[in-house]
């Protein structure tokens, strides 16, 4: 009887929008790998493209929860984090990590706090700051470059050159363990990377391209990071998995492009049983 894989995934639940565990339940357990979620707060919609919606905050119920697993010997072989409710809740997490990971396990960080160049509402600098210590348990780490650029203290633009974009990975090797997955390289005409550094090897950098589709939505950096987690517990490299990532979420924004009245996700239940082939297929 091969092993059962356990991640438990921490962040958000949105109940309307394709975003956080709505989008990691799912997709990971497609991999076949067994996920228990940790909410960090209820929202009723995501917080792009709606107005007026409520927000449920969780933070004091993570630390029973906590104390609950640790009374029933829960562990997990890998921890993953998305948006979290509230700064407080940064050393709660913390907290988990050290206590209900198994020895030799894995954690990747996506800090879901800004995009295209803002904070998402509710995040400041002080929050971006607190993550960057959160970043520092991860044996992976995915900013996108808003978020990347908070983390350094960096201004931020809509392009950086291909020179700028591995500067900035290996300025965020301070922050993980392992491996720096930096999303964003526009340099290549038509093509969106993921700059790859492994912080062993510093300098040595690796770069996954999927073809660019102009299009832009909430959801799809979720899409992306569960993908990849996803392929990653497989014991698919970085890059693979990297590849494998990208080109399922580029499928799910093909699903979706045709279709205005779908503004709030991507169509990823209508790929989601192409991730077998994409596994047998990216090297």
């Amino acid at each position: 009887m091969s092993k059962t894989l356990k991640i438990l995934t921490i962040q958000d639940i949105s109940c309307y929008g394709q975003c956080s565990i709505t989008v990691a339940l799912p997709i990971i357990s497609a991999f076949g790998i067994e996920t228990a979620v940790l909410p960090s707060a209820v929202l009723s919609t995501h917080t792009s493209n709606f107005k007026d919606y409520t927000f449920r905050d969780l933070t004091e119920d993570l630390p029973p929860i906590q104390e609950h697993w640790e009374k029933e010997g829960i562990f997990f072989d890998a921890i993953y984090t998305g948006f979290i409710g509230s700064i407080k809740q940064l050393d709660y997490i913390k907290n988990i990590i050290k206590s209900r990971l198994k020895p030799g396990g894995k954690v990747f960080v996506d800090p879901a706090m800004a995009d295209y160049g803002e904070f998402y509402n509710g995040f400041d600098q002080n929050f971006a700051d607190k993550m960057g210590e959160l970043c520092k348990l991860g044996d992976y780490i995915l900013p996108n470059t808003t978020e990347a650029c908070y983390l350094l203290h960096k201004p931020w633009k809509p392009e950086f050159s291909r020179e700028e974009m591995i500067e900035m990975a290996e300025e965020l090797s301070e922050f993980t363990k392992k491996y720096v997955i930096l999303k964003g390289d526009t340099s290549k005409k038509d093509k969106l990377g993921m700059i790859i550094l492994n912080k062993s090897k510093k300098h040595n950098i690796e770069i996954a391209y999927n073809d660019k589709i102009n299009y832009s939505t909430h959801g799809t950096g979720d899409v992306f990071a569960s993908a990849f987690v996803g392929a990653s517990m497989l014991n698919k490299s970085p890059l693979t998995s990297a590849k494998i990532a990208g080109e399922f979420t580029k499928k799910s924004i093909e699903k979706t492009i045709d279709d205005p009245t779908h503004n709030y996700g991507v169509k990823f239940e209508q790929v989601i049983l192409s991730l077998g082939e994409l596994l047998e297929s990216i090297e």
